[in-house]
């Protein structure tokens, strides 16, 4: 089969089409014969030699694919709901950049009613994640307001849509007026453009001096402690990834005055039974939300597979709205 190489750490032309064995799905998981893979920054920190990959998993990169089941136990299968032929999408620790991928049988979920295979490809990384750390990890609940650090990266979409349609008030950063614009068009309440504003003072406006409930960020570095400032007496603050720098310096009062939680965490090491009920999660809410178009998946930019170096210098611009894929059909 082709699979997209990381041949040495470095820039986005490390990434080479190169040939490589086609997988075998062992006991609980299906191979699937891929269609389209989402693109997500943690490819990118793979790429560059900063997110290793975790034991057991495929050197390949990818996260998350979409395609046609062709191989897995019959029994397991049917327990699933699956058969041979059906559409999935699927979540993978690894080797989502290849036409042929392995996956476990508890984190392929149906292709929602409606969808193209490269919408469902951009789903499962950017929903579980969203899922697992605005809903299970800060508690998001209807009525309450909701700070999502920028807005229209993948994970930025994904979460103002669905706090949004979980009854939340959404608030939205971005780095120009257009990407501000997108957050509205999506649904936020409001969105702050950080070159030109301080999100810490728009919050304190935007919420009477109140403070948000939950704030999902992708910076850390020194806007954790505007974020702590930015909260209401029992927020939550939830880090996701560190791209502003991983230390950080607060005020350690107002956390106590104010009942605050700083949390965080990463998906891709954790166990299949974890993913397995945040999986069961979105199908049972999420998804229905997918397929009535009440949440729409946000794609920016599809590129042949064989075109992943240009995926991921897109990436690194910060310049897309929304989800970048890859196709398999002329790699």
């Amino acid at each position: 089969m082709q699979a997209i190489e990381i041949t040495s750490y470095g820039a986005p032309d490390v990434l080479r089409l190169v040939e490589r064995p086609v997988p075998v799905a062992g006991a609980g998981e299906l191979l699937i014969r891929v269609t389209a893979s989402g693109v997500n920054r943690p490819d990118v920190l793979q790429r560059m030699g900063l997110y290793p990959v975790p034991p057991g998993a495929s050197d390949i990169p990818g996260l998350e694919v979409a395609g046609v089941v062709e191989q897995g136990d019959a029994a397991e299968l049917s327990m699933a709901g699956f058969k041979l032929g059906d559409r999935v999408c699927a979540l993978v620790a690894g080797g989502g950049y290849a036409q042929w991928c392995v996956a476990p049988i508890a984190q392929c979920l149906p292709v929602p009613d409606g969808l193209s295979d490269v919408q469902a490809a951009s789903l499962p990384e950017t929903f579980f994640t969203v899922w697992s750390n605005l809903m299970d990890r800060g508690r998001l609940a209807a009525g309450e307001t909701v700070l999502v650090q920028g807005g229209t990266s993948g994970i930025g979409v994904t979460a103002i849509q669905l706090a949004k349609a979980m009854g939340a008030q959404v608030f939205g950063t971005a780095g120009s007026d257009d990407k501000c614009a997108a957050c509205l068009a999506l649904g936020a309440d409001a969105a702050i453009n950080y070159k030109t504003q301080d999100f810490q003072a728009e919050i304190a406006r935007l919420t009477q001096g109140q403070g948000v409930d939950v704030i999902l960020d992708m910076v850390a570095g020194d806007y954790v402690a505007r974020e702590v400032q930015s909260l209401r007496e029992d927020g939550r603050l939830v880090i996701i990834a560190v791209q502003g720098g991983t230390k950080s310096e607060f005020n350690a009062g107002l956390v106590l005055r104010r009942r605050l939680t700083i949390t965080g965490s990463t998906l891709r090491p954790r166990s299949v039974a974890f993913k397995a009920e945040i999986a069961q999660a979105c199908l049972k809410t999420v998804w229905p939300l997918l397929a009535s178009g009440q949440i729409k998946p946000v794609i920016h930019s599809v590129f042949a597979a064989a075109d992943a170096a240009r995926a991921h210098a897109l990436m690194e611009s910060n310049q897309h709205v929304g989800k970048i894929v890859l196709t398999w059909e002329k790699a």
